[in-house]
Parts: C-alpha cells; structure tokens; sequence
C-alpha cells in the first residue's frame, strides 16, 4: 500500500481558521486553543482529550492521534504555530508510515529476520511476523500462547533496533531465565546488570538492564531519568491493577522510553479495568480515559466488565496495539513435543539447612574403603542433595506453574520426593489439584486421573516413576519441577499426555535451578540449551542400552559425591 487512508491528506487552505495547534514540551502533547465549536467537539469525539477549561482541548502525541487530529483539522482547519511546524510535518508523516505499516499487517503480515551476527538463533515463520510487528508498532502487547517464543521475539527485536540501553522488567522467578536466554541469543559483548534492591545506587554500564516488578517502587525516580530507549515488560498482566506505586513507577518508564513492549500469554480483556490498565501503560489513553472507557465499552460507570469482548481484542488488534497468535494458528511450524529447558530461582537458604546433614555423611565416606558401603552412603548423599535441591526450588516452581493454569494451560506437574509434593499441595492449594504420588490408594489415583480428564481440574501432580500405564492426553503442559537420572524416565512421563499420531503440540518444561543437582542431572540428560526437539529416551532400548544408562547414573552419582567432597571441609 503506496499511499495513506484519506483522513491523512493534507489540509487544504481555508480562508477561515478555527484556532490555533502548538505542541506542549512539557506534557508532551498536542493542544488546540480555539473557538469552542472545537474545542467542545474534539473533546467529544476523542476519548481521552482533555483540557483546562473552555477553548483548549489536550491531545497525546502519539503517531494514532495525530492521525486523527488531522482528520479535524479537514473540517476545522488550525494555524499550526511557528516554531511547531517541522515537528507537526514530521509528526504527520509518522502518523501516515503508521497506517500504511498497520494496513500492511492487516492485510499481509510482513516477515523479518536479524541481522546476520546479530542473533544467534533462528525464527519460525511465525516468530519472523512476530518480530515484524514490534519493529512497526513499537508500543504494543505481543500476547502469543504460553511456550510460543515471545521471549526470543522481543530479544530479536532487541537485535534488529539495538534500541540500548534497554530495561526488562520481569517477575521475580524469570530473573534468571532472562539471564540465560540474552546469553543463548544475543552476542557476547551485550553488557547485562541485574537491579538489586529497593534502595536504589549508582547502575554500572549496561546495555540491558533486568528488574523484578517488586523493585519498581524503590526506582521509581531513578529509572525515568537513565536514558533508557526500550522496556519490556514481560508477564505483563502484573500491572493490570493500577493505584500501586509498582503501577505507577511503570507508567512513567514507559512515558520515558521510545518502545514499550508488553509480553503476556494471559491477555485479560474480560474485565476491561485490567485490560484497561495495561494498554494505558502502553500508550497512554488508547482506549480514552476511565470514565468514557467503561460507558461505552462496558456496562457503565460502575462496571469493568466489557460488553463484547471479542469486539476489543478485534480493535486491539487492528489499530496494530497487540498481536495473538495461539498453538491451532501455528501449528504446522511446531514440533509434535517441544522441550525447553527453564531457569527457575530459589531459596538458597534453604538448600543449606537441608544440606547441613550431608557432612556426617561424608564423613563417613572418607572412613571406609568399603565399595558396597561406599555406594549405598554415595546414594543416600545424592537422594539428599536431590531432595534439598527440589525442595529449594519448590515454591518458584509453584509459582511458574500458577501462571500456565492462569493462562488456560492443563498441567501435569512431575517431582519425585513426598516433600516437594507438599509443597506444591499448599501452594496450588487454590487449584484443586489432583495427586498420583504412591501415597494414594488405587482408588484416590483413579479419582484424581478423571477428575483431570473430565475437566475438574487443570492440575495433576505425579510422581515420576509412578505414572505409568496413565492416559492423560487432556494435558498441554508437562512441568517437571524435579528431574531423574534416566532420560526414558522422563520421556515415559510426557507419553502420559502425548501418543502417536495425536495432531497437538504438547509442550514440556524442565525446570532447573542454579545451584545444587540439577546442574549435574542437567548435563546427564542432555538438557544443555534453552530448546531442543530430543532427548534419550525418545526410542525404545534394548537391554544393552539400559544397562548402559545404568552404569553412566552411577558415574554420575559417583562425580556428583566428588563434588561435594570437594566443596566440604575435611
């Protein structure tokens, strides 16, 4: 499309002028001073625009607005003030390249890539329109299903614009995730500094900068004034409720930054308060404010809820503001079982309390020579670090699986170890989730399988080695917030929900912590990248190879007891 929509051509000259347009440095905004006629009706007919009392009506000055400002101004022509016209010529041509990128979008989604050297990975179809999109909407919500890649998007994107210094603010369980993926994707010399703590000090050179959302209240004056071109806000739905410092310590880095993204799997626009909320921080007044928001798109002054649904997110997506692609749209470009492998946090803490005993164990190690005691105490060394590890990581875990089951995802949560799942008990409590342990009677197990199978809950948590013989393909996800030794162990376990020729993508996280066993189990399944398409296990063994696998687990554990020998005073 060569040319822009008609409301974006120029305004002819007329022998009468209703006012006056200058720009507002400060506010940054758009202001029209003139005769009420108006003034009275753009305040009428754009939701949003404001102004200090009668003959002044205030319009943000986004690339959206000014298009619709120049459409008033064809029925009532303004004086564009002097020392405003450059910026008003350059802010119209902004507008225009903005529709035709919308159109284009609209009627052909384009595709980019990274420039070569720039990214070390590869896009999806897909994930190549993904990145498109942000680099034409710069201020949007890319709301693509959970395991669909909207992190290496928004990194490609990072890539192609190399809008630094960039800030992403991320929950707290994700810190590290976003760690490993800018080190998986991005080339070597990106500088990466974590924010730590509310009290906020002197930030050392960084290309990208990460926060947790529980910091921003504590920035909250610091970060606005840093310089920052980008911001990524990822699990975007933690500010769809405003009035929080945390709220507003994100609308003002946002006003302060040249792109805004929003990731979210889970985009709320049910209830239009919260929709409502997240959109405004990404271009303030797109939906209006408040007050005109709820009467015309939900059911009044009192209510948040929105009448037609569907008919926003058509309008979100039209005007370019948010982009949603779910797995039935690309499904032909997945893999049947997609693995990714996922930093979790955790309670480091913790993990030493649970650790403490494990020195009495080695003790005894170094006083026998014995190979049959030698072995049995190597175990009970391994089981113990197995357990502090998963036991560390737990509530992270937890956390990580609450936002699949809010995003409409039906999970099988795998562990190993009684007290892991207790954790999990308490935490998804909320959830009602189902439990296939080997504490269960035969009867709980079968109860637990059809409730998830029927739909009573979108929870069920297993044991790894007690799932067998289960079908379970209602599930989405397998979560495995413990690992095994044995990679057939866990390839058994994602056959609960995925069986040949089933036309699905079922996706698997393996969640690994940064210290403790995982490390170890981690380089022992394979597990080195943030996505793979296979592990060992995939294919049926003979007895060979499983007494192969054997002898390497017990290698491992082995190198696992050195280790920690190592670590330990003697």
């Amino acid at each position: 499309m060569s040319e822009y929509p008609a409301y974006l051509r120029d305004v002819p000259v007329e022998q009468h002028v209703y006012g006056t347009l200058s720009y507002n440095r400060k506010a940054r905004c758009w202001t029209i001073k003139g005769e009420p006629c108006v003034t009275e009706l753009a305040k009428r007919l754009f939701p949003g625009c404001d102004g200090h009392g009668r003959g002044e009506a205030r319009f943000t000055a986004h690339r959206r607005i000014v298009g619709e400002l120049n459409w008033l101004m064809l029925r009532y022509p303004l004086n564009i003030a002097e020392r405003d016209r450059d910026r008003w010529e350059q802010a119209l041509e902004d507008a225009r390249e903005y529709a035709r990128r919308r159109e284009r979008a609209l009627n052909a989604p384009e595709t980019c890539v990274p420039p070569e050297g720039s990214f070390r990975g590869e896009l999806l179809p897909y994930q190549q329109q993904g990145l498109a999109f942000l680099l034409g909407a710069r201020r949007c919500l890319l709301a693509d299903e959970m395991g669909l890649g909207k992190t290496v998007q928004a990194l490609a994107f990072l890539a192609v614009t190399a809008a630094y210094p960039a800030i992403l603010v991320v929950p707290p369980h994700l810190v590290r995730n976003w760690q490993r993926e800018i080190g998986r994707f991005l080339p070597e010399h990106i500088r990466v500094h974590v924010i730590k703590g509310l009290t906020p000090y002197e930030l050392p050179p960084a290309d990208i900068y990460i926060a947790h959302y529980l910091l921003l209240r504590g920035w909250k004056d610091v970060l606005p004034k840093l310089g920052l071109k980008t911001v990524i806000f990822d699990e975007m739905q933690e500010l769809r409720r405003n009035g929080s410092n945390k709220y507003s310590a994100a609308s003002l880095l946002s006003e302060a930054c040249e792109n805004v993204i929003g990731l979210s799997g889970t985009p709320i626009y049910n209830h239009g308060g919260e929709i409502w909320n997240v959109v405004n921080i990404l271009d303030f007044h797109f939906l209006g404010d408040w007050e005109s928001f709820t009467r015309e798109w939900c059911y009044g002054y009192r209510s948040d809820i929105v009448v037609k649904p569907e008919l926003l997110g058509e309008h979100l997506r039209r005007e370019g503001l948010m982009l949603r692609r779910v797995k039935s749209d690309v499904l032909t470009q997945l893999q049947p079982k997609r693995r990714l492998v996922q930093e979790i946090d955790w309670d480091d803490k913790v993990y030493r309390e649970l650790m403490l005993p494990v020195a009495e164990k080695l003790r005894l190690l170094r006083a026998t020579d014995d190979p049959a005691r030698r072995a049995l105490i190597e175990d009970d060394i391994c089981q113990r670090q197995r357990q502090a590890t998963g036991v560390a990581k737990a509530p992270y875990v937890a956390e990580f699986v609450r936002a699949l089951l809010e995003g409409g995802e039906k999970v099988l949560l795998m562990a190993h170890h009684h007290a892991v799942m207790d954790i999990y008990r308490r935490e998804l409590k909320g959830y009602r989730p189902g439990f296939i342990t080997g504490r269960e009677t035969d009867r709980q197990k079968d109860e637990a399988a059809r409730a998830f199978m029927a739909g009573e809950t979108n929870l069920l948590c297993l044991s790894l080695r007690s799932a067998s013989g289960l079908n379970l393909q209602r599930a989405s996800c397998v979560v495995f917030g413990e690992l095994d030794w044995s990679p057939a162990v866990h390839s058994q376990a994602e056959d609960r929900a995925h069986r040949i020729g089933q036309q699905d993508s079922l996706l698997c996280y393996y969640l690994v912590s940064p210290r403790g066993s995982d490390r170890d189990m981690q380089d022992a399944l394979g597990l080195k990248v943030s996505q793979f398409v296979s592990i060992m296990g995939d294919t049926p063994r003979d007895k060979k190879e499983d007494f192969l696998l054997q002898s390497q687990a017990r290698e491992r554990i082995r190198a696992l007891v050195e280790k920690l020998e190592a670590e330990s005073p003697e």
